[in-house]
This record gives C-alpha cells, structure tokens and sequence, in this order.
C-alpha cells in the first residue's frame, strides 16, 4: 500500500490544493477503502467557487467529493459482511445519532448526519478513504466502478421520482437537462413513466437526453414565458404531465413546473436556486397541485444496483471526461466550464478503467 494519501483539498473560496495527508486506520464498523473512480459534481464547484452552499460553510481545509466506488483494502473489528478485494459503491450520507428521522426510514433528513464533502466533513477524493461499512454497498460483477461512483447521483434522481410517485403510465416533465435532470428522465423511465418531456436552453444537452431515452426534448428560448413552455409540453404530450421534477432551481423554470402540471399532479423541487423565489402559488392550490421538496436521497443504494446490475438503465453514456487525480484542478476547471456532462477522476494509479 502506498505510504502517502493524495487528497483534494479546498483551503477557502478558489483554494484547491492537492496535498498528502495520512492514510486513515478504520474504527470497528468502518472499512478502509482504496478509491477507484470519483465523480465531480456541481455542489463541489460550488463550494470551490463560493465557499459556501446555504448556511454549510467551509472554515477549514476540507477534502472534496461525495460521488464515489473503490475497492475494501481493510476492514474493521465488527465488520463481517465485507472484505478486502470487494468492490463498493459509497453512500455519502452517514447518520449520526438514532433520531426519529433515521427511526423513520427518513435519515437523509436528520440534522446531524455525516455528508462527504459537505462542511465540515471530508469527502472522498482522495487515495484512501475510511467509511462506515455499512453505507459501502457491494458492486456486482457487471457493474463497474464508474458505474459504482454515478449510483449517487442516480439516487437523486431515483429519490426525486420515488418522491413523486411516478409509477407505469406516469408522464413527467423535467426541467434541466444538466447531469441531475439527465439521471431523473433515466430514473423516471426505468419507474414506469410512458413518456418524458425534457427542457433546457442548451441543444447538446438535448440530444444527450433524447440518447438516454427522452421521447420529447424542448428547446428553451429566452423570451418564453412560462405560461408559454407549459403550452408546449402540454402540446407534445396531447395533455399536462402527471409530475414535474425541477431540476434547475430558476424561478422562471419553477413557475413553468406549476403551470405546466396537470390538477391533482405533483410538482418536486430538486434544483436549489435563490431562498426567495416568486411562484405562482394559487394557481397550484386551486388545482391541488402537490409541491414537494426533495434533499438528497435514502434507501436507494441497493434499488440502484439493481437497475444497473440488470441493465434496465444505463449511466455510463454520462461519463464525457477523465482525468486522473492528479490532474483535479483541471478536472475541476472542465466541470466549471459547463463542458460535457459528468467529469469522472480516476483515483487509482494503477487502475484507470471505467
């Protein structure tokens, strides 16, 4: 095992380091993983580019990442459902205490839960990493380790679809065709909706989307109003969706999802724009239009396995950049510049496989 620990570290707002820190010793109910292949998403730039998401603020040196596969090099005194030479895909979101939320099933919402790369927590962008064992999740055989790593924002998508109740013969609108949006109509699709409308300004991220099975991508324009996009989508499907997953967080985009939906539907909220956002409220009440929040995801590692282990969905298309980790700034840098879909960094030096 190498001696050293190459990590990805954000010191404050624009300071991205690469440094060696120690190779952690796993606690009793923890493994001690070599990481394989590492995903960047939006939240890490954000964090990079700001220092801050909300009220998570970084105010000390903390290693970045949360999308993430490698393989057990160690494992801890209790541990007995791994061993070394398993390949895991990591969940990020760690509960800390027993709380009704975790007694619920609902985890992802307790106030004290442990998230990779979410301050103060380290993430795992790095050479070694150590994780509760049981948040690692055993790879099939079928189903790589870049695969593994996209399990995390597939879980969103899988969350947000679970959260508005898409079942067989659901027609879903999703605003954004960025990597969330594109992991949604995945996840819609593969949950049983007939038919999925797909929005964004961009036509590269459209045809990605009609790849990955939109039967409807629509083209944005600046000047349309939301009233306007509602009538469209309206008019490609021949009526309004049953759901609306927002996956942009852009007030105009939010108006459109509730204008859009049909009465009795569900509009779910995934991408995070301004606090204060203008909506329009009544319309949605007087049409009994549910809107629903969604943070993160829960319970969904082992549901995601086996749509990729049976093939029913297919990530690996979402893959457009790799680099290695010593290459992270960069990687970093592709990701800020909007380029391709989802930049993977490879954290094994003598694996760089997907």
């Amino acid at each position: 095992m190498d001696k050293t620990n190459l990590s990805v570290v954000l010191h404050s707002k624009g300071d991205l380091r690469l440094e060696h820190r120690p190779i952690p010793e796993p606690g009793p109910n923890e493994v001690l993983l070599q990481m394989h292949s590492v995903g960047i998403c939006g939240s890490d730039v954000h964090y990079w580019q700001n220092g801050r998401i909300g009220d998570f603020v970084v105010k000390k040196p903390m290693v970045l990442g949360h999308e993430a596969s490698g393989r057990v090099v160690k494992v801890g005194s209790d541990v007995t459902h791994l061993k070394p030479g398993d390949r895991v895909a990591v969940e990020p979101g760690v509960p800390r205490e027993m709380d009704e939320f975790f007694k619920s099933g609902r985890y992802n919402l307790s106030p004290t839960i442990f998230f990779c790369a979410t301050p103060p927590d380290d993430g795992n962008l790095c050479r070694y990493y150590k994780h509760s064992a049981n948040f690692c999740y055993k790879l099939p055989d079928n189903v790589t380790f870049e695969e593994g790593a996209l399990i995390e924002p597939l879980s969103v998508g899988i969350h947000a679809c679970s959260r508005a109740g898409v079942a067989l013969g659901s027609t879903v609108l999703v605003c954004g065709a960025g990597p969330i949006g594109l992991v949604c109509l995945l996840a819609a699709k593969a949950m049983g909706a007939s038919q999925v409308v797909i929005t964004d300004l961009s036509l590269e991220r459209l045809s990605m989307a009609k790849e990955l099975g939109a039967d409807f991508p629509l083209e944005v324009k600046r000047e349309d109003t939301a009233e306007q996009l509602a009538k469209k989508v309206e008019g490609l499907l021949g009526d309004q969706p049953h759901v609306t997953i927002e996956c942009t967080g852009v007030q105009s985009s939010v108006q459109t999802a509730i204008y859009a939906t049909r009465p009795g539907g569900v509009v779910v909220l995934v991408g995070m724009g301004a606090e204060m956002t203008t909506v329009p409220l009544l319309n949605a009440a007087v049409r009994e239009v549910d809107i629903r929040g969604v943070f993160r995801y829960c319970n969904t590692w082992p549901m995601a396995i086996s749509m990729l282990a049976s093939k029913k969905v297919n990530v690996a298309p979402l893959v457009t950049h790799r680099f290695p980790l010593e290459q992270a700034v960069q990687a970093f840098e592709t990701t800020r510049q909007g380029l391709g879909v989802k930049v993977m960094l490879k954290c094994d030096e003598n694996d760089q496989n997907p």
